[in-house]
């Protein structure tokens, strides 16, 4: 019996990088698990086969986030296969166009708020309305909300700000019936996301330069993020609410 045993969790953008990783971790603790994805249905079934082969529980649900209806959509489709949800976290984000200020467009903009906070949101409203008391709201942010800026990524940045404000909020307005809702901040970490710019001989420098910053002197893994999930999510997660966990490795001291 696992600690998550008899619970349902959805991870958003659950099927690649960070996502995948919350996904196995949750579905190794006795969770069945919802893989959202937007569109590579290959990786979401993978996932979800990876997580069979290894004993656990897991379906894919399909829905374009950051798009009108989106949070409908994709609970129409988790509905059909699942009755209520117990664990949401919500992973699925995009940086967008690595662009200053004076070169970012109004779509560009909004791309990246769209997905990163309105989705949440939305998502995060009607899950609501499914989750039994004691549930848990985890929602992945960034080390960039609060320092160590970088101008090329100040929509992105903005966008995970509002997260954690939603974050703190939201705790106080659930915790009357026993949620917990929290933000866990990665620092930089290898994924597929990252690797054109992170992985490979030409990117030598820039490696070594990103596990520097680390206190701990490593790039992160999606493992370790997914394991903070992991511990919020659980019972000995139960008097944590409210909270913006620093998971950069020491990025930030």
């Amino acid at each position: 019996m696992g600690a998550l045993t008899g619970r349902t969790a959805l991870v958003t953008g659950g099927s690649r990088g960070i996502g995948k990783a919350i996904s196995e971790r949750l579905a190794r603790d006795g969770a069945r698990v919802a893989v959202h994805y937007g569109s590579d249905e290959r990786a979401a079934a993978e996932t979800v086969a990876a997580i069979e082969s290894a004993g656990g529980s897991a379906f894919a649900v399909q829905a374009r986030l950051g798009v009108p209806g989106d949070a409908e959509a994709l609970w129409t489709a988790y509905d059909a296969q699942a009755d209520g949800v117990d664990i949401l976290v919500n992973n699925a984000g995009i940086s967008g166009a690595r662009k200053p200020i004076g070169e970012t467009t109004p779509e560009e903009f909004d791309e990246v708020f769209g997905l990163n906070t309105k989705a949440p949101f939305f998502i995060t409203k009607l899950g609501l309305e499914r989750m039994p008391d004691g549930g848990r709201v985890v929602n992945i942010s960034t080390g960039l909300s609060r320092r160590a800026a970088m101008t090329e990524l100040i929509s992105y940045a903005m966008s995970k700000g509002a997260l954690d404000v939603f974050t703190m909020t939201l705790a106080k307005e659930v915790g009357a019936r026993g949620i917990t809702v929290n933000a866990v901040a990665p620092g930089v970490v290898d994924t597929d996301m990252n690797a054109s710019w992170l992985r490979g001989a030409e990117n030598a420098a820039t490696w070594k330069a990103m596990s520097e910053i680390s206190a701990l002197r490593r790039v992160g893994t999606p493992e370790d993020i997914a394991d903070v999930v992991g511990f919020l999510a659980s019972p000995e997660g139960r008097w944590v609410t409210g909270q913006w966990i620093d998971a950069t490795g020491g990025t930030l001291l």
